[in-house]
């Protein structure tokens, strides 16, 4: 039975996972970076590749005893090389080439937006394609169509900052800690969602699939400060006024996600919508997808919240690139690059 060895470390997280053919999972370790980047409010890309430096052996090592095997057991090496923070994948990248070449075993470059929708097929236990794919993270607010396991097209992405790091700098307006996700889920829990009538760009324009979230982070600081002036950290708000705001944050969000998924759905003409990624971990998300999935008999499939955040079990992709005979030779490199569509947008 081929066993692949995974290795995740786009950002800040280091990750190694042992996964079968089968799909079966060996053996799964992360090593976490929030505290490290805790008192930043947010990544510092420097930090998370020295980070990575450090720990990128010994998850390896760990995940290899944990599963009882050897490196000599192992049948490929794969990796995320793209996309991510340069000096985060560098490291990955690096790590499986020098496994891969000392090993004489195949390499095989993984996608990690596209391994993020592949958490849902593991989680599910069946095939989830064809679908619509939900990707939303720290760094990525992508949407596909996802015709099989390797044919993924762009639909939709952000045009400026990701869900997931609107998330991140509206907490530390709020005097929320990092990471900002869960500290606004919180806070929310006690909110008004309806107290401020944030933005929700794009959310009503029929011919893009596309979202935005600058404006509703601006939005939320003038709330804050009012217009024209200067530091919200600067700004005493009381209990109540926090919860308010997160609360009335989360709900413009979440329409956003959920109105542009669901329009991605009647485009494709597909009934299965696949979500992953840190900010699928979203309580509030997480039950209007589920309302409005059983309004329209949609079949909803959410990474479960251990494969939401970075990891290396969605890296099982890899074994849909070995059945097709797709390798990488020693020449692959670190990809950080952008998000970029095909000619086709909506129509077609």
């Amino acid at each position: 039975m081929p066993v692949f060895l995974t290795i995740e470390t786009t950002c800040d997280e280091t990750a190694a996972a042992l996964v079968t053919d089968q799909l079966e999972v060996l053996a799964s370790v992360v090593a976490s970076q929030d505290k490290l980047h805790q008192q930043y409010g947010g990544v510092v890309p420097e930090i998370a590749s020295r980070a990575h430096v450090e720990r990128i052996l010994p998850v390896i090592h760990e995940t290899v005893q944990r599963a009882g095997i050897s490196l000599a057991d192992i049948d490929a090496v794969a990796v995320a090389y793209t996309p991510g923070l340069a000096g985060s994948l560098l490291v990955g990248v690096t790590a499986a080439k020098t496994l891969a070449l000392a090993l004489g075993k195949p390499l095989i470059g993984i996608n990690h937006l596209q391994a993020h929708i592949y958490a849902c097929r593991m989680a599910a236990g069946r095939d989830v394609f064809p679908c619509v794919g939900l990707v939303i993270s720290g760094g990525h607010t992508c949407l596909y169509r996802c015709r099989d396991p390797l044919d993924f097209e762009l639909l939709g992405t952000t045009i400026d900052d990701a869900a997931g790091e609107a998330f991140d700098k509206v907490a530390v307006m709020l005097g929320l800690p990092y990471p900002g996700g869960p500290s606004i889920q919180k806070a929310a829990e006690k909110g008004d969602p309806h107290k401020y009538a944030f933005p929700r760009a794009l959310l009503d324009d029929p011919n893009t699939l596309d979202f935005s979230f600058s404006g509703l982070k601006t939005a939320v600081r003038y709330a804050i400060t009012g217009p024209g002036r200067h530091d919200p950290s600067q700004v005493k708000l009381s209990d109540q006024e926090v919860a308010d705001l997160a609360a009335s944050f989360q709900e413009a969000v979440v329409d956003c996600l959920v109105g542009k998924s669901f329009r991605a759905l009647e485009i494709t003409g597909f009934h299965r919508l696949c979500v992953g990624g840190g900010v699928a971990a979203n309580k509030r998300l997480r039950t209007r997808l589920e309302e409005e999935a059983a309004r329209r008999n949609v079949d909803l499939v959410i990474a479960p919240l251990k494969l939401c955040t970075d990891n290396a079990v969605m890296g099982a992709i890899a074994v849909e690139k070995w059945k097709a005979g797709v390798f990488d030779d020693l020449y692959l490199d670190a990809e950080p690059g952008v998000v970029r569509r095909s000619s086709a947008l909506i129509h077609g």
